[in-house]
């Protein structure tokens, strides 16, 4: 399955994600991809919301189970058309955040699906923003509770706009037509919720537990930096493990050891981030592979798997920083 293209900042040159998926205009799947290909940033007008018309959900019926929508009748709306067929009890969605969630995608005129998450088993996690995801979701997704199965019909303008997708089958005056099941939101208050491990190394730095949403502290110690990769719990969740290929939605911090500095954290942002275990660093590759969602990390990594001698310019990053990293880990596709 291949990601999407992500605009994003990440630790300091720990790769921006901007050549790692594919873009609305480049989607090499079609049934069985679990990720959309993010539309380019349009300046498309905000659209009128209505309530139908929406072809009926002829099987697959509960959230969670992939449903079977039926071919649409008739002219779709020239509006965007949105249904919440279960309604959840979770938290509400915003505009900006990060939604996890199964979803079918097809055709309004020919039933056709384009694109789908339930048979990978793999939930999408998009941010609902501009250029990041289709535009009718960024639309009619925002005041839908976690927990709702949502059906939507998209003209269009906040669809894949008038180039279509060819390589996914979809012409650019074609409507689509989605279900979607919204499993989780985060934004940037979001904290790993894991139980907390001692830190008993002095040699170590120490991290903070915080689980508010704000920046963990993160204190250095007067030793010598470990030669060798640490990747330690804070915070252990629960959750699924991180893979070798995963991509994981994340808050982290970075510090350098040598002087305690902050040089990079999506807490001054205030949006978590989107980064592939095969686009970043070999100690965030090597030191988050193996650490289950839900987690807070400790990663502590020597030159020789950062930056070594070639750090990016104008980072604050000296050749042959030891860099300190707190990571959140909140989600994995």
């Amino acid at each position: 399955m291949r990601r999407r293209s992500l605009m994003i900042a990440v630790p300091a040159g720990l790769v921006t994600l901007a050549g790692c998926g594919d873009d609305k205009s480049d989607s090499s799947k079609t049934s069985d991809s679990a990720s959309p290909s993010a539309p380019q940033p349009s300046a498309a007008p905000s659209p009128k919301i209505v309530a139908g018309p929406l072809p009926a959900v002829t099987a697959g019926t509960k959230f969670g189970e992939k449903p079977t929508i039926a071919k649409g009748s008739g002219a779709p709306s020239k509006d965007i058309a949105v249904k919440t067929l279960i309604t959840g009890g979770g938290r509400t969605v915003a505009e900006n955040d990060f939604v996890q969630a199964d979803f079918v995608g097809q055709i309004w005129d020919t039933g056709k699906v384009f694109a789908n998450s339930y048979d990978s088993k793999t939930p999408l996690i998009a941010q609902l923003a501009q250029g990041q995801i289709w535009e009718g979701w960024r639309f009619a997704l925002p005041g839908k509770k976690v927990g709702s199965r949502v059906e939507l019909s998209v003209p269009p303008t906040w669809g894949y706009g008038p180039q279509g997708n060819p390589q996914a089958g979809v012409k650019g005056t074609d409507t689509l037509v989605f279900v979607v099941d919204l499993k989780d939101v985060f934004n940037g208050k979001s904290s790993a919720q894991g139980k907390k491990v001692p830190q008993g190394d002095a040699a170590l730095p120490k991290v903070g537990t915080n689980t508010d949403g704000g920046a963990p502290s993160v204190d250095v110690p007067k030793t010598s930096a470990p030669k060798k990769l640490v990747a330690n719990y804070i915070l252990e969740g629960d959750g699924e493990e991180l893979k070798a290929d995963s991509t994981a939605l994340v808050q982290y911090k970075g510090v350098l050891w040598d002087t305690g500095k902050e040089f990079d954290s999506t807490y001054g942002r205030k949006s978590p981030t989107l980064i592939s275990l095969q686009q970043v660093v070999k100690g965030w590759a090597q030191g988050l592979t193996g650490k289950k969602v839900g987690s807070r990390v400790l990663i502590v990594v020597p030159p020789a798997l950062g930056y070594g001698d070639n750090p990016p310019q104008g980072s604050g990053i000296k050749k042959d920083s030891t860099m300190v990293f707190t990571v959140d880990i909140l989600a994995k596709m």
